[in-house]
């Protein structure tokens, strides 16, 4: 029988919202995210919400805020803005860095935090690129319309194919060739050897809970948008597949749920859940088929098999485990036309994985326009928070300011 989620509505005029934590004490805490789509005021705030009353905990924060989570009395915020950071936030919103000068800025940012169950926190850090090459696709990104922009950091040492890409070049006139993990209008040259840094893009990391002892976790998760550790210490991430547009498009790359192993590589740049990107199934319609960018794939772990795949363009974002140790998931839903040719809706919807053989089962709802994340507080109740109205066109991000919701839900049959 097919299951349904039945909402209720907590509290709306939310402007596009992208974390939901519950707080020690039972306290609700939502973080906006601070881009000024639809003419909203820039700068990401955190909201404390307690029935109809709704406080400001901190404002003026570093957009796309894309996160937020709570340890004791602490709350740890993940703001993607440049340079990005990671901010640690009392009660009353007084704010101390965990960590600064992040990656960006990029195609994605710094993502959500979680406390691992060895009380350090993990969090992941988006590609630069859609996949590994700096293009012109940057000025069809709402939030970035700039360029040059970052260029990605590997996490293992890489030796490139010296695969590059001519375009115009609209900083300087005329054409240019770009290559991966340089600057944009830099070419690479085949064999050329790119080390390992830290902080990495594209990657998991954790640090102390002051920040101290940054490290690796793993390498090749082109942007965990979501993070979570399981009651058994297993840490899941969802990874959202690359996209159909800029200097080295790939066609239908499916979203993928990891398990994340420290050392271990997730297969970004060159590899989709295991299989190579240079698989007929993965040509892209707006360019070439793509070729490898990395030239020691022997030298790399061989890259990880997902535990489930979701459909591309569903945009798996933020998951959490029931009491009953399901997953539900958000899906945020496809960005046609800026992320792969129009090919109707896609997500918009909340799913349920069975963790014992991970198939993946939808949910029916209704009155959802982007879920974002989803959280079962202390007495297993699933929550849904929604980012609102948003949907990209030829012309750029057309989006409505205060139309997030956050819902409590009942999943019946």
């Amino acid at each position: 029988a097919a299951l349904t989620l039945e909402l209720e509505l907590v509290s709306n005029g939310l402007t596009f919202p992208t974390g939901l934590a519950f707080g020690a004490d039972g306290s609700i805490y939502v973080s906006e995210s601070g881009l000024p789509f639809g003419g909203a005021p820039p700068g990401g705030r955190i909201l404390r919400l307690a029935g109809e009353e709704r406080k400001v905990v901190a404002d003026e924060l570093r957009a796309p805020v894309n996160g937020v989570a709570s340890d004791d009395d602490a709350l740890y915020v993940s703001e993607g803005g440049h340079p990005a950071r990671i901010s640690q936030l009392d009660g009353d919103g007084r704010r101390e860095t965990v960590l600064e000068g992040l990656p960006g800025p990029g195609n994605y940012h710094t993502n959500m935090v979680v406390v691992g169950p060895d009380r350090r926190l993990y969090f992941s850090q988006g590609a630069m690129t859609n996949t590994g090459i700096v293009g012109l696709d940057a000025y069809e990104l709402g939030w970035l319309r700039r360029l040059p922009h970052a260029h990605d950091v590997p996490g293992y040492d890489v030796v490139l194919a010296g695969e590059n890409v001519e375009t115009e070049d609209p900083t300087h006139g005329g054409r240019t060739r770009t290559g991966a993990f340089v600057p944009f209008g830099t070419e690479t040259r085949d064999g050329q050897r790119v080390r390992a840094r830290v902080p990495a893009t594209s990657a998991v990391m954790r640090c102390d809970l002051d920040g101290s002892g940054l490290e690796l976790v793993a390498w090749g998760l082109r942007n965990a948008y979501g993070l979570g550790f399981l009651g058994d210490g297993r840490l899941l991430a969802t990874d959202q597949g690359a996209d159909d547009r800029g200097s080295r498009p790939i066609g239908s790359a499916p979203d993928l749920l990891f398990e994340v192993r420290p050392g271990a590589w997730y297969g970004w740049p060159d590899f989709v859940g295991g299989e190579p990107v240079t698989d007929p199934k993965y040509r892209p319609e707006r360019g070439p088929a793509p070729r490898f960018l990395l030239r020691n794939h022997d030298e790399l772990p061989p890259p990880e098999q997902p535990l489930a795949r979701f459909e591309p363009h569903t945009a798996a974002v933020k998951f959490d485990a029931s009491p009953e140790g399901w997953l539900a998931v958000a899906l945020f839903g496809d960005e046609a036309p800026m992320t792969a040719p129009p090919a109707g809706p896609h997500g918009r919807t909340v799913v349920r994985v069975d963790v014992g053989d991970w198939t993946i089962r939808p949910l029916e709802v209704e009155g959802l326009s982007r879920p974002i994340d989803v959280r079962f507080d202390a007495e297993g109740v699933l929550w849904v928070l929604d980012f609102g109205r948003f949907e990209m066109t030829s012309s750029g991000a057309v989006a409505e300011p205060q139309s997030g919701a956050l819902y409590r839900a009942r999943v019946a049959s």
